[in-house]
């Protein structure tokens, strides 16, 4: 109850004081070729239930067909303006909407589609516990989706190689130590982040040292090295493809 009520008073706290600037991103979105500036699409929720999450339309119109889910940095399908709003997360700030509704909160593992969740270990689908979030841990640490997944010839088995595994440990570790204080922190590192990701990664890292975190979680917090591909949570094998749950 008390998560709902912090998620309902700072998502229309928020939601007001962005109105302005989500006003004019909209309207240069919609400028640039006169299609709606929102792109709703179907990701999956609490208990595997489906929802329609919306965001600033960042993409030409239909990129969505072309059937690829993740999005490296030079994808072709992302428009000018749709570079400038994904650099300052504005195209997820107006999934305030879907937190007052109640689809999401504000902190919690971030909303995969079908084909994704269905990839999912029996321990990661703990993540479907929860209701998914606009930010967590891994929304931090993995800030720079866009460049990991740069010159990829294939973004959706990368993501499922180099960010997946450590993207779902993260998620884990929040719903085992989820809090109001926890909750408040993560959203105060997330603007942090947008001025100083050194920062806020460096916080982050110390948060999960008090949480007694895994190694790997800790290490790649501090995101010093090359990611490498790794099994999923719950997994021994590494993901080479995405037509079945078999992981090989």
């Amino acid at each position: 109850m008390l998560k709902r009520l912090f998620d309902i008073s700072l998502s229309a706290v928020g939601l007001l004081l962005t109105f302005p600037i989500l006003s004019i991103a909209a309207f240069f979105v919609w400028f640039q070729d006169r299609y709606s500036p929102f792109y709703v699409s179907c990701r999956v929720g609490q208990f595997g239930q489906s929802f329609r999450m919306i965001k600033l339309r960042s993409m030409v119109v239909n990129a969505d067909k072309s059937g690829v889910d993740s999005t490296a940095v030079d994808d072709q399908r992302i428009t000018a303006v749709g570079q400038f709003i994904r650099r300052y997360k504005l195209d997820e700030l107006v999934q305030l909407w879907n937190v007052l509704k109640g689809d999401m909160s504000l902190v919690g593992p971030r909303p995969n589609v079908k084909r994704e969740t269905d990839l999912y270990t029996p321990v990661e689908r703990r993540l479907l516990s929860v209701k998914p979030g606009i930010t967590d841990f891994a929304s931090i640490v993995f800030a720079d989706e866009g460049d990991i997944l740069r010159s990829h010839s294939d973004p959706d088995i990368a993501y499922n190689q180099l960010i997946r595994p450590g993207k779902s440990l993260l998620g884990l570790i929040y719903i085992d130590n989820q809090s109001l204080m926890l909750d408040a922190k993560l959203c105060i590192l997330t603007l942090i982040s947008l001025l100083s990701r050194e920062k806020a990664l460096s916080s982050v890292h110390t948060i999960l040292q008090k949480l007694n975190a895994p190694e790997y979680a800790l290490t790649v917090t501090q995101r010093k090295g090359r990611l490498v591909p790794r099994p999923p949570p719950g997994a021994d094998q590494v993901v080479t493809s995405r037509s079945d749950s078999t992981l090989s």
